[in-house]
């Protein structure tokens, strides 16, 4: 499970309360309460994010570095805010580093164009897992197919972890990047990142970390973990979808080329050479996502004041008890049970599909996700064809997982 920070006691934080700043938790879905146990998929964003959205374009609304207006330049601060406020959320050494992107996907895209056509060659090879998300399988076969590179991939064992002795083979001279979930949003596995990252290093390799699920439930510190590259996205940590952020280490956003051309990333421009603007600005072409920017700036405030160890605890309680309560059901089989874990659970029920459970489950108001959850390699590991995947957030509490565990009873009986 998640640990919080060592000698430091957690903030009573009233989760009851905080569940209140959520609208559409109130609402029904097949006239039930709603019971929302998919925020590995995207969180529910509470009422401080969206109304610092609707601020914006209520109040605020023009284009950022370009006015010299005075609206333009209050537009631009907020945005500038937001992306000092990631600095602070993920320890950043600059807020150059902090790249606003569409989400973690455009994230590890631009690293595998940007650092593979710069650094890749044939029979080079870039480093995976078999429990990536498809947004990082998808891009890295795509470059190494593009330069004459091989993708390989470090195996797990059954309990969902990495396999640690078989990455030390499979990292060698060869390897030019390793890239690597921080948290499996199939399993919930909480993989070594800091070792990876510290292996890797040892020979001078860079590594990429997909950040997508870790960044709700741990406190990211991107110079402690000395990443290269981390990646995340607005929409998993109660902001707005479609925005995101890649940190990069100075050094390497440097020396990669421009991810997109337009405005904005430019410093000169003639039709005999264009010269590239500095960071950040260089990979953010065009008009971005303002209130998107802003509204992530609102979540990162929020979880701030609730803080990452109330989180965790919170969680790991829900956890600790969804678990036990499933495995009391006959015909259960929990699929990622690693030692160190975060808020997932993926389970069988034996003799259904897990899209058959998932419909009863919806028609009593629960919202679990089903399917191989973009993670098809995965999935084949397993020899299954998906699982049923309960999320927690914080927002949930221990009446959300008793909904669960009935309705999985009912869908035991009805398809039995």
């Amino acid at each position: 499970m998640v640990t919080a920070t060592k000698n430091k006691k957690s903030k009573k934080v009233d989760f009851a309360k905080i569940r209140e700043d959520f609208p559409l938790l109130k609402r029904e879905m097949n006239g039930k309460p709603i019971v929302f146990l998919d925020s590995a998929a995207s969180s529910q964003k509470p009422s401080y994010v969206i109304d610092a959205m609707n601020s914006y374009y209520e109040n605020l609304h023009a284009n950022v570095h370009r006015g010299v207006y005075q609206l333009s330049q209050e537009a631009t601060d907020a945005f500038e805010k937001s992306r000092r406020l990631v600095q602070e959320f993920i320890n950043a050494p600059s807020d150059k580093e902090c790249i606003f992107v569409r989400g973690t996907t455009e994230g590890i895209n631009l690293v595998a164009n940007c650092y593979g056509r710069k650094f890749l060659e044939a029979g080079d090879e870039v480093l995976i897992s078999t429990m990536e998300h498809h947004s990082n399988i998808v891009p890295w076969q795509m470059i190494c197919e593009e330069k004459g590179a091989h993708l390989k991939v470090i195996p797990i064992n059954e309990d969902g972890e990495i396999i640690m002795s078989e990455f030390d083979k499979l990292l060698t001279n060869k390897t030019k990047i390793v890239a690597i979930n921080h948290i499996s949003n199939a399993l919930g596995t909480i993989n070594p990142v800091k070792e990876i990252i510290d292996k890797a290093h040892a020979i001078n390799v860079p590594v990429l970390i997909d950040g997508a699920q870790a960044i709700p439930h741990l406190k990211i510190d991107v110079q402690a973990l000395d990443a290269d590259f981390y990646t995340f996205s607005g929409h998993k940590m109660c902001g707005p979808t479609g925005i995101g952020i890649l940190y990069g280490k100075e050094k390497w956003l440097n020396a990669m080329p421009p991810y997109h051309g337009g405005g904005e990333m430019i410093e000169t421009v003639t039709f005999e050479k264009t010269t590239y603007n500095t960071l950040p600005h260089k990979f953010e072409a065009g008009t971005p996502d303002i209130a998107g920017v802003i509204g992530l700036g609102a979540a990162v405030e929020y979880m701030q004041e609730i803080g990452h160890d109330a989180i965790i605890e919170h969680e790991n309680d829900l956890l600790a008890y969804g678990t036990s309560q499933l495995k009391q059901i006959e015909g259960i089989r929990i699929v990622g049970e690693a030692k160190e874990k975060a808020s997932v659970i993926s389970f069988l029920l034996e003799g259904a599909h897990p899209f058959d459970v998932g419909t009863i489950l919806d028609k009593l108001g629960i919202a679990v996700r089903t399917g191989h959850h973009c993670t098809q390699p995965l999935m084949a590991r397993f020899g299954i064809p998906g699982t049923v995947r309960a999320s927690f957030a914080f927002y949930n509490n221990k009446a959300d997982i008793d909904k669960l565990v009935e309705g999985v009873k009912r869908a035991a009986r009805m398809l039995s």
